[in-house]
């Protein structure tokens, strides 16, 4: 393996530096009740997102742990959605 491919094979295992990777990040368990409470849902009302998608990858995460993912918003510069961790 040359020094380009082994570039390249560590910007690939280290995406969560790319340019089209929203924020992800694990809400402790205080932080997901406040959400739940906030927005009057349970768990199982929020959408998944699956243990093995690679925006996960640097996160050590369970079944059942909630997410929030940051986008970026037109209207409100910084969009917030949660979502489930499942599989």
């Amino acid at each position: 393996m040359g020094a380009l491919e082994a570039k390249l094979a560590v910007k690939q295992s280290t995406n969560q530096d790319h340019i089209l990777l929203l924020k992800h990040v694990k809400l402790d368990e205080k932080s997901a009740e406040e959400i739940l409470k906030k927005y009057n849902v349970s768990k199982r009302q929020l959408p998944i997102i699956l243990k093995k998608d690679p925006a996960l990858k640097s996160l050590e995460v369970d079944n059942g742990d909630i997410i929030e993912v940051e986008r970026p918003s037109a209207t409100v510069n910084k969009a917030k959605f949660y979502r489930v961790v499942r599989g």
